[in-house]
């Protein structure tokens, strides 16, 4: 009995870190890394790819269009 329970338990508990994965979606530190080509600070300052890359992970997190998010966030394109 003991035996079974712990048989249900564990298919449970892998039925859960089922439901928790991302289901093969990929993240942007999966795929190429960003281009910041274009894009600079208010001072002028081209990001590293590090920086782009967060600003546009943070993006992806809020949804909706790219382009606006990045210039809420203090980026703008380069002239």
């Amino acid at each position: 009995m003991i035996v079974r329970t712990l048989k249900r338990l564990a298919v449970l508990g892998l039925l859960g870190l089922g439901a928790c994965s991302n289901g093969g979606e990929t993240s942007i530190a999966d795929g190429p890394a960003p281009d910041p080509g274009g894009w600079r600070f208010a001072s002028g300052k081209m990001p590293s790819k590090a920086e782009f890359a967060a600003l546009t992970a943070s993006c992806q997190d809020r949804g909706g269009a790219l382009d606006p998010c990045l210039a809420d966030l203090g980026l703008k394109h380069a002239p």
